[in-house]
């Protein structure tokens, strides 16, 4: 099932993406109502081109959980970019783990803001992320996918020069709209998230293509590596990880600049697009 939060005459809804359609729940519900269980669909539709896909969460309650450095040849080329402070040249031992708050997400075909004033080296990943379904702390790696409500696309969007500069993530990944995510949620029993096939564009030129299969550190290793002292909720969102192909590891680099479109593609799923305005 593909469950898509979407923009018509004037609210918000959510709903149940059948082919070209949608087909609403009440407009009350959002999708942490349907995560638990208590949303509730009609039985009419309407075409999706009448109208707005948002992110799936538009608001995540909590901070968006992202991990780095989960590709080996992404690993290989941030550690060359020079951008990489911390702990460059080798691979990580265990998940390297950072957030963004809930501002930095933003819809499909939404804009990507490039700040000059704060960055010159924005760029993009792309990302399988999980949605959590089942609150849960400790969670063993054999357990982790029933906690798993659904999968989603994510551009982890970044300011290299701020992610070197402070020698951390957060600043260089917190960027107001710097968290695309959808197009909508499809539900764990429709995807098989070790084989999906990840694909990313920038004006229509190939920059990643990888599979899932390819993670250091697979779902269930996520999943209860984040849970073990920290309890995830419903709706909680868990990025996976880039593939090689960022602007940061081309030489010279090559970075987002105003009018640039960024498409991520991830089989099963979807197509998330966005272009990049600077402020």
């Amino acid at each position: 099932m593909r469950l898509a939060t979407y923009r018509h005459q004037g609210r918000v809804w959510v709903g149940v993406v059948e082919g070209d359609t949608v087909r609403p729940a009440g407009q009350a519900t959002t999708m942490l109502d349907v995560i638990t269980g208590a949303g509730r669909f009609q039985a009419e539709s309407l075409p999706l081109s009448q109208v707005r896909l948002l992110a799936p969460i538009p608001r995540p309650p909590r901070n968006v959980l992202c991990v780095g450095k989960n590709y080996l040849d992404h690993a290989g080329e941030f550690d060359r970019s020079g951008f990489n402070r911390t702990g460059a040249g080798s691979l990580p031992e265990a998940p390297v783990v950072f957030t963004k708050p809930p501002e930095s997400v933003i819809g499909p075909d939404a804009q990507i803001l490039l700040p000059r004033d704060i960055t010159s080296c924005l760029d993009y990943e792309a990302e399988l992320a999980v949605v959590i379904g089942m609150k849960g702390r400790g969670i063993t790696p054999a357990r982790a996918l029933d906690h798993v409500f659904g999968y989603t696309i994510v551009n982890d969007v970044t300011a290299r020069d701020l992610q070197a500069r402070h020698t951390q993530w957060f600043l260089g990944k917190a960027l107001d709209t710097s968290c695309p995510m959808g197009p909508w949620i499809v539900t764990a029993d429709e995807i098989d998230p070790t084989t999906l096939e990840i694909r990313c564009w920038v004006n229509d030129e190939p920059r990643q293509h990888a599979r899932t299969e390819e993670l250091l550190f697979d779902i269930p290793t996520l999943v209860s590596t984040i849970s073990a002292g920290t309890t995830l909720h419903p709706g909680d969102i868990i990025a996976t990880g880039t593939p090689a192909g960022v602007g940061a590891g081309f030489d010279p680099p090559r970075f987002l600049a105003d009018g640039d479109t960024v498409r991520v593609e991830i089989s099963g799923i979807g197509t998330l697009t966005n272009t990049v305005r600077v402020l």
